[in-house]
């Protein structure tokens, strides 16, 4: 979890995995609105730029302080909420794992969450980070309401409309921070449920017949495929009444993190790193490793999966009707040849969204996921991947590594132009910008 201590008092940045480093000129952590404002007023005055870091868990360069960096480790909690609307209003700098406690004491639940719930909910909505659901959609989508600070100091709010007239809405429901500093978001959230979480490990044409009614019949469902082994680990979560997840279980999950992530697979991915010829011996040795379990508890103690072992991330969207064409091929070719990777590439669903810069672009998606171990070159695997999604328009996830160019990006993404305009109006001067936005959309 983000440690302000550890940020405060080392002068360099990086980012999760430790790929990603800058050594801003100053790092603020403003307490109020007020103190915002004047932060932004002064660095246009001085010509400087601003990033608000979050818990730095993108793999890409968007959230890169060059100059200045924010953190709103102060800014944090639940300010309002409305039981009957089902609404609920954050401090933008709230983590995701402080949500489910403060939301439970009022019987309400995040609609939806990834594996992950380390981020900001600030920076999970702004890179429209998502879990899985046919029916359901990222962060972001949850997000009906926006206050923030644009690159002149001046403070907006914005509830979301039509989203066929609603261009600002569109524009920030996944906006990168290029409008503004998010401080404080309100969400749509649904009644609190419980989760029941099934693993099963299954053969790669096993799974693939039964993929679509899989999606279709289990609220949440994802796969896990191991390269170069024609297995894969496939996770269900469906609705239980809400209880509270058993102490035993809590003790189970720490002892698989720190045995099984921290020790097991740690070691078998330092062995592929020693010897990448390994890799896919490694990844047939994880692949046979996965067991058949079951997890019980409130939707946000199952929805976390610990992540022991680093890695770096490319994702692609691509649609769904077009899923059961492309993971063939892309199972074939890694059987063949699995480009020195051993980490399972994760396949999840995605309702399509209105966003602007959304990489469902309206239309429901698969979400393919492709990792390479920390130390580990990742070129063979990420160029194959960047090379391959063209054949499906396959569009990136803003938090991970994205190596299309703005030319390739405007192609994806027919409403860009009119995003930056919109982008221009609340930030003329480039307040917000870094060297990783302007090469995806200035250049």
């Amino acid at each position: 979890m983000f440690s302000l201590k550890q940020w405060q008092g080392n002068a360099k940045w990086e980012n999760w995995v430790g790929y990603v480093k800058a050594q801003p000129e100053n790092k603020l952590t403003p307490s109020s609105i007020e103190e915002i404002q004047l932060i932004v007023k002064q660095a246009r005055l001085a010509k400087k730029r601003i990033r608000v870091t979050g818990a730095a868990h993108s793999f890409s360069g968007c959230a890169k302080p060059e100059e200045i960096a924010i953190s709103l480790h102060n800014m944090r909690g639940l300010i309002s909420v409305d039981k009957e609307e089902q609404l609920v209003t954050l401090y933008a700098g709230t983590y995701l794992h402080e949500i489910g406690d403060a939301l439970r004491e009022h019987g309400l639940a995040l609609e939806n969450m990834g594996d992950v719930q380390a981020q900001t909910i600030a920076g999970a909505a702004s890179t429209a980070t998502h879990g899985t659901g046919i029916t359901l959609g990222s962060v972001a989508n949850q997000v009906v309401a926006w206050e923030w600070v644009d690159g002149k100091g001046e403070l907006h709010t914005q509830d979301r409309g039509d989203p066929k007239t609603d261009e600002l809405g569109n524009a920030l429901h996944a906006s990168l921070g290029m409008l503004g500093i998010f401080t404080k978001l309100t969400l749509k959230v649904v009644a609190l449920y419980g989760l029941k979480e099934s693993n099963e490990r299954l053969e790669f044409e096993q799974g693939l017949a039964n993929f679509h009614y899989m999606a279709q019949s289990h609220r949440h469902m994802e796969w896990f495929l191991f390269p170069g082994t024609n297995k894969l680990q496939q996770k269900t979560l469906t609705v239980i009444p809400h209880k509270a997840m058993k102490r035993g279980q809590k003790i189970k999950d720490n002892f698989e993190s720190i045995v099984m992530l921290n020790g097991a697979f740690y070691l078998l991915s330092e062995m592929a790193r020693f010897n990448p010829k390994w890799t896919k011996l490694v990844s047939q040795i994880s692949a046979n490793s996965i067991p058949n379990t079951f997890r019980e508890g409130y939707c946000y103690e199952v929805f976390p999966t610990p992540r022991g072992v680093k890695f770096n991330e490319t994702e692609y969207f691509i649609k769904l009707s077009d899923f059961e064409a492309c993971i063939k091929e892309v199972n074939d070719i890694l059987l063949i040849n699995n480009k020195n990777s051993h980490f399972p590439i994760e396949v999840r669903t995605h309702k399509g969204e209105t966003g602007m810069l959304s990489p469902t672009q309206g239309v429901d998606c698969a979400v393919l996921s492709f990792h390479v171990y920390k130390g580990m070159d990742c070129e063979p695997l990420f160029q194959w991947v960047y090379d391959y999604m063209k054949k499906w328009q396959g569009r990136p996830h803003w938090g991970k590594v994205n190596k299309l160019n703005s030319a390739e990006l405007k192609a994806l993404y027919p409403q860009m132009d009119r995003f930056l305009q919109i982008r221009e109006y609340y930030d003329p001067d480039k307040v917000f910008m870094n060297s990783w936005l302007e090469q995806k959309f200035l250049t």
